[in-house]
Protein backbone atom coordinates (compact mmCIF):
# COMPACT_ATOMS: atom_id res chain seq x y z
CA UNK A 1 0.00 0.00 0.00
CA UNK A 2 1.30 3.45 -0.86
CA UNK A 3 1.07 6.23 1.72
CA UNK A 4 3.03 9.13 0.28
CA UNK A 5 1.21 12.35 -0.55
CA UNK A 6 2.75 14.20 -3.48
CA UNK A 7 2.90 18.00 -3.32
CA UNK A 8 1.22 19.68 -6.27
CA UNK A 9 1.48 23.27 -5.04
CA UNK A 10 3.01 24.91 -1.97
CA UNK A 11 2.23 28.44 -0.79
CA UNK A 12 4.04 30.30 2.00
CA UNK A 13 1.34 32.12 3.99
CA UNK A 14 3.51 33.62 6.74
CA UNK A 15 7.24 33.65 7.50
CA UNK A 16 7.64 34.41 11.20
CA UNK A 17 10.46 34.56 13.72
CA UNK A 18 9.79 31.04 15.03
CA UNK A 19 7.65 29.33 12.40
CA UNK A 20 6.58 29.39 8.77
CA UNK A 21 3.04 28.65 7.71
CA UNK A 22 2.55 26.72 4.48
CA UNK A 23 -0.57 25.54 2.65
CA UNK A 24 0.04 22.66 0.28
CA UNK A 25 -2.19 21.07 -2.30
CA UNK A 26 -1.41 17.36 -2.31
CA UNK A 27 -2.22 14.34 -4.42
CA UNK A 28 -3.36 11.49 -2.18
CA UNK A 29 -2.45 7.83 -2.85
CA UNK A 30 -6.06 7.21 -3.94
CA UNK A 31 -5.74 9.86 -6.70
CA UNK A 32 -7.84 12.51 -4.96
CA UNK A 33 -6.55 15.94 -3.98
CA UNK A 34 -6.51 17.60 -0.57
CA UNK A 35 -5.00 20.56 1.28
CA UNK A 36 -2.47 20.38 4.11
CA UNK A 37 -1.81 23.27 6.50
CA UNK A 38 1.75 22.89 7.76
CA UNK A 39 3.77 24.74 10.37
CA UNK A 40 7.50 24.58 9.60
CA UNK A 41 9.75 24.80 12.66
CA UNK A 42 13.55 24.73 13.10
CA UNK A 43 13.39 22.31 16.02
CA UNK A 44 14.03 22.59 19.74
CA UNK A 45 15.71 20.98 22.70
CA UNK A 46 14.53 20.47 26.27
CA UNK A 47 16.20 19.56 29.55
CA UNK A 48 15.18 17.23 32.37
CA UNK A 49 17.45 18.80 35.00
CA UNK A 50 17.76 17.10 38.39
CA UNK A 51 19.26 18.82 41.42
CA UNK A 52 21.56 16.93 43.79
CA UNK A 53 18.66 16.64 46.26
CA UNK A 54 16.52 14.88 43.61
CA UNK A 55 14.29 17.78 42.57
CA UNK A 56 13.36 18.66 39.01
CA UNK A 57 14.07 22.16 37.73
CA UNK A 58 11.02 23.61 36.00
CA UNK A 59 10.01 27.02 34.73
CA UNK A 60 6.67 28.66 35.33
CA UNK A 61 5.46 31.00 32.60
CA UNK A 62 2.37 32.32 30.88
CA UNK A 63 1.56 30.69 27.55
CA UNK A 64 -0.60 32.89 25.35
CA UNK A 65 -1.68 30.02 23.06
CA UNK A 66 -3.51 28.34 25.94
CA UNK A 67 -4.24 31.54 27.92
CA UNK A 68 -2.86 30.14 31.17
CA UNK A 69 0.23 29.64 33.28
CA UNK A 70 2.24 26.55 32.40
CA UNK A 71 4.91 24.70 34.37
CA UNK A 72 7.47 23.18 32.00
CA UNK A 73 10.95 21.77 31.75
CA UNK A 74 13.46 24.29 30.35
CA UNK A 75 13.47 24.29 26.56
CA UNK A 76 14.15 26.44 23.59
CA UNK A 77 14.54 26.76 19.89
CA UNK A 78 17.55 25.76 17.90
CA UNK A 79 19.10 28.69 16.11
CA UNK A 80 21.83 29.44 13.58
CA UNK A 81 24.46 29.55 16.35
CA UNK A 82 23.55 26.20 17.90
CA UNK A 83 21.71 23.92 15.54
CA UNK A 84 22.98 21.03 17.67
CA UNK A 85 20.37 19.87 20.20
CA UNK A 86 22.81 19.43 23.08
CA UNK A 87 24.22 22.94 22.59
CA UNK A 88 20.67 24.30 22.53
CA UNK A 89 19.78 22.38 25.71
CA UNK A 90 22.86 23.70 27.52
CA UNK A 91 22.09 27.27 26.46
CA UNK A 92 18.46 27.05 27.51
CA UNK A 93 19.23 25.51 30.91
CA UNK A 94 21.58 28.38 31.71
CA UNK A 95 19.35 31.13 30.25
CA UNK A 96 16.15 29.96 31.91
CA UNK A 97 17.41 28.65 35.26
CA UNK A 98 20.87 30.11 35.84
CA UNK A 99 22.40 26.61 36.09
CA UNK A 100 24.90 24.61 34.09
CA UNK A 101 25.31 20.84 34.34
CA UNK A 102 28.42 18.69 34.50
CA UNK A 103 26.70 15.49 33.32
CA UNK A 104 24.53 15.33 30.20
CA UNK A 105 22.68 12.36 28.67
CA UNK A 106 20.59 12.16 25.54
CA UNK A 107 17.15 10.70 26.42
CA UNK A 108 14.98 10.78 23.30
CA UNK A 109 13.74 12.78 20.36
CA UNK A 110 10.38 13.01 18.65
CA UNK A 111 8.10 15.02 16.39
CA UNK A 112 5.83 17.01 18.69
CA UNK A 113 2.70 16.95 16.51
CA UNK A 114 3.38 15.57 13.01
CA UNK A 115 -0.23 16.05 11.93
CA UNK A 116 0.49 19.73 11.28
CA UNK A 117 4.10 20.59 12.15
CA UNK A 118 7.60 19.28 11.47
CA UNK A 119 8.87 20.44 14.90
CA UNK A 120 11.48 17.95 16.09
CA UNK A 121 12.31 18.00 19.80
CA UNK A 122 15.40 16.53 21.46
CA UNK A 123 15.33 15.83 25.20
CA UNK A 124 18.40 15.61 27.42
CA UNK A 125 18.91 14.81 31.09
CA UNK A 126 21.20 17.09 33.09
CA UNK A 127 22.76 16.29 36.48
CA UNK A 128 25.38 17.71 38.84
CA UNK A 129 24.04 21.22 38.45
CA UNK A 130 26.14 24.26 39.24
CA UNK A 131 24.67 27.73 39.85
CA UNK A 132 26.28 30.25 37.49
CA UNK A 133 27.31 33.66 38.86
CA UNK A 134 26.62 35.52 35.60
CA UNK A 135 24.33 33.30 33.52
CA UNK A 136 23.36 33.92 29.93
CA UNK A 137 20.53 36.47 29.80
CA UNK A 138 16.94 35.31 29.43
CA UNK A 139 15.15 36.10 26.18
CA UNK A 140 13.69 39.61 26.32
CA UNK A 141 10.15 38.33 25.81
CA UNK A 142 10.30 35.72 28.62
CA UNK A 143 8.86 36.21 32.08
CA UNK A 144 9.63 33.04 34.00
CA UNK A 145 9.99 31.77 37.55
CA UNK A 146 12.31 28.86 38.31
CA UNK A 147 10.90 26.04 40.42
CA UNK A 148 12.65 23.04 41.97
CA UNK A 149 9.99 20.43 42.70
CA UNK A 150 10.01 17.00 44.28
CA UNK A 151 8.40 14.19 42.32
CA UNK A 152 5.25 14.48 44.44
CA UNK A 153 5.05 18.26 43.90
CA UNK A 154 5.56 17.88 40.14
CA UNK A 155 2.95 15.11 40.00
CA UNK A 156 0.51 17.37 41.87
CA UNK A 157 1.16 20.15 39.31
CA UNK A 158 0.33 17.60 36.59
CA UNK A 159 -2.88 16.50 38.34
CA UNK A 160 -3.91 20.14 38.79
CA UNK A 161 -3.45 20.80 35.07
CA UNK A 162 -0.47 23.18 35.40
CA UNK A 163 2.10 20.79 33.93
CA UNK A 164 0.52 19.64 30.67
CA UNK A 165 2.77 20.35 27.69
CA UNK A 166 4.03 17.21 25.97
CA UNK A 167 7.74 17.53 26.74
CA UNK A 168 7.10 18.12 30.45
CA UNK A 169 4.55 15.31 30.74
CA UNK A 170 7.14 13.08 29.07
CA UNK A 171 9.72 14.24 31.64
CA UNK A 172 7.39 13.46 34.52
CA UNK A 173 6.64 9.94 33.26
CA UNK A 174 10.33 9.41 32.51
CA UNK A 175 11.05 10.33 36.14
CA UNK A 176 8.29 7.99 37.33
CA UNK A 177 9.76 5.15 35.28
CA UNK A 178 13.20 5.79 36.76
CA UNK A 179 11.74 5.72 40.27
CA UNK A 180 9.96 2.41 39.59
CA UNK A 181 13.23 0.96 38.30
CA UNK A 182 15.00 2.14 41.45
CA UNK A 183 16.92 5.00 39.86
CA UNK A 184 16.47 8.70 40.54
Amino acid sequence: MEFEEKTIKSELIYDGKVTKYIVEDVLLPNGKQSKREIVRHDGAAAVIAFTDDQKLLLVKQYRKAIEKISIEIPAGLKDAEDENGLKTAKRELEEETGFQAQVWSFITSFYSTPGFTDEFLEIYEARQLIKVDNPLPKDEDETIEVLALTFEEAWHAYEEGHLRDSKSVFALFYWKMKKIQGFN
